[in-house]
């Protein structure tokens, strides 16, 4: 570090007080942009769960459909349509629907329920207890341990219920990536038995779950779905059109650039304001640097070297704090809906740099204006 960078640190942190709220302006800032921003990523990975849970690289669905829990039920003949497009490898139904479980203590818990294709059982969990087999068992269903299993009172292998006045039995145990967005527990049987067991509209078949034969299959597949009015997406596209939908259709999204600017502005305020005190008081110790023989680049180094450091160690507390708070939440709640992704950090990160950006302009134009004879003569 260059002489002049060490008088500059010295001279940033010489007055604590300002220091601690330059700081404390900028850590604030953070915490706020990434505490919304995470918990909206945390939403959206819920919402989505049922995608990343499934692994179906393609899914057909009603054009109308806008997230995963609003199936829109298709009939039978698409099914066999989809079957015989050439590029796919195979197809299966998926079904869903909401069930009402009473529990073995009397309570009763709605629980969501899904229909495994009953040859393949494509799309089942990855099981942690028992067989997946088991599940042709009469009344067998897969219970998920997630954060809402507790709410089916912990349920153990062989544990019995019923569900919309039917007998069931747990018979295995599974784990998934993702947990649902509504805390409902979730429950696998297979497609036939969710059918008898769920009351639902006359047609039952929620997706089609397509594997392609090869990834550059898949366009082809889309457009023939297309032409029989329906609708084909891989799995990244669904999941980008339930963030969509909860960005613009619902006041998730208006709510999260409300205070995201909050934080901006609160951040760029404190911040800015307080640099540009500091800069007026040392604006003697500037003139004076200046008078020995400093240039005004330097100078503009020195101003940019306090931004900076004091930009990066606001950043770094204020994920610290953000970080310490979701996980001190989670301990306390398991199913709460945030997560620290690294698009929320590069975005908490550029948005400081456009704060400190702004403070050393402002403090910049103000340290170059400066001319010793000024500061002698006063």
């Amino acid at each position: 570090m260059s002489g002049l960078l060490r008088i500059a640190y010295k001279l940033l942190t010489n007055d604590r007080g300002k220091f601690v709220a330059l700081l404390l302006g900028i850590t604030f800032s953070v915490f706020l942009m990434l505490q919304m921003t995470s918990m909206f990523s945390g939403i959206m990975r819920k919402a989505s769960s049922m995608v990343a849970n499934t692994g179906a690289p393609v899914w057909v669905m009603d054009p109308a459909v806008t997230n995963v829990t609003a199936a829109i039920p298709m009939p039978d003949y698409v099914l066999d349509a989809v079957r015989s497009l050439p590029g796919v490898r195979f197809a299966v139904p998926l079904y869903m629907g909401m069930g009402l479980a009473r529990l073995k203590s009397g309570l009763y818990q709605p629980v969501m329920v899904i229909g495994l294709d009953d040859t393949s059982l494509y799309g089942r969990p990855a099981l942690i207890e028992g067989k997946i087999e088991d599940i042709y068992a009469e009344n067998g269903f897969v219970v998920v341990k997630d954060e809402d299993y507790s709410k089916l009172e912990s349920p153990k292998m062989g544990t019995e219920f019923e569900i919309n006045d039917n007998r069931g039995v747990i018979v295995g145990i599974a784990k998934v990536p993702a947990s649902g967005l509504f805390g409902l527990p979730t429950l696998y049987t297979t497609f036939e038995r969710a059918e008898q067991y769920i009351p639902s509209m006359r047609y039952t078949i929620a997706y089609l779950l397509v594997q392609p034969k090869t990834p550059a299959d898949v366009p082809a597949i889309q457009s023939a779905v297309r032409a029989l009015s329906y609708e084909a997406i891989t799995d990244q596209q669904f999941e980008a059109k339930i963030s969509r939908w909860y960005m613009f259709h619902t006041g998730m999204g208006t709510n999260l650039l409300i205070m995201t600017a909050i934080a901006f502005i609160v951040g760029l305020s404190i911040s800015g304001q307080t640099f540009y005190t500091f800069v007026l008081e040392n604006l003697e110790k500037f003139g004076a640097l200046k008078a020995i023989g400093a240039k005004g680049y330097e100078l503009v180094e020195m101003i940019l070297f306090q931004v900076s450091a004091t930009a990066l160690a606001g950043y770094g507390l204020g994920v610290g704090f953000c970080s310490a708070l979701i996980a001190l939440a989670k301990s306390r709640v398991p199913d709460y809906a945030s997560v620290i992704t690294y698009e929320n950090l590069a975005l908490a990160f550029g948005m400081v740099l456009v704060i400190a950006a702004i403070s050393g302009y402002v403090a910049v134009q103000r340290v170059l204006r400066i001319e010793p004879f000024d500061i002698f003569r006063s």
